[in-house]
């Protein structure tokens, strides 16, 4: 009986992804080309600085559900006045809220942007989506 056990149980152990769903002897090879786009905010924040960190989301969820999926693309959202992300504001040349669009070639940043108009069409959400959606559209398409 206990040889049976032992059996049984060294057999699940070795096919953990029938229990889990997953497949945990072969991790996803992690992409090497990719872009990155994230929200850069401070401790203090204002609505319009959350109301762009909501709209970049709802724009990249909406045109970009795929890629998120693919890990052709990733949204991180970092706050700057926290330890080790202050480098970001060096970085990026940041001096306020920021949406940037960062390229990923061979594990390596070549390319970003910082897409100051998301200032500029806070006031009307659709205007805000198509141009998040454009200048991520362009990053992407270059990177294929």
């Amino acid at each position: 009986m206990k040889r049976i056990f032992l059996i049984l149980l060294w057999a699940i152990l070795l096919n953990q992804s029938a229990l889990f769903g997953e497949d945990v002897a072969a991790p996803k090879p992690q992409k090497t080309d990719y872009v990155k786009v994230y929200y850069f905010h401070g401790d203090y924040r204002c609505s319009n600085c959350y109301k762009i960190e909501k709209y970049s989301k709802e724009a990249i969820d909406k045109y970009f559900a795929k890629e998120l999926a693919s890990g052709e693309l990733e949204y991180k959202v970092i706050n700057v006045d926290e330890r080790g992300n202050e480098h970001f504001v060096v970085d990026y040349k940041l001096y306020t809220k920021s949406l940037v669009i960062s390229k990923i070639k061979d594990g390596r940043e070549v390319e970003y942007k910082n897409l100051e108009k998301v200032w500029n069409h806070l006031g009307n959400k659709r205007t805000f989506y198509n141009y998040v959606k454009e200048e991520i559209e362009i990053f992407l398409k270059d990177n294929k």
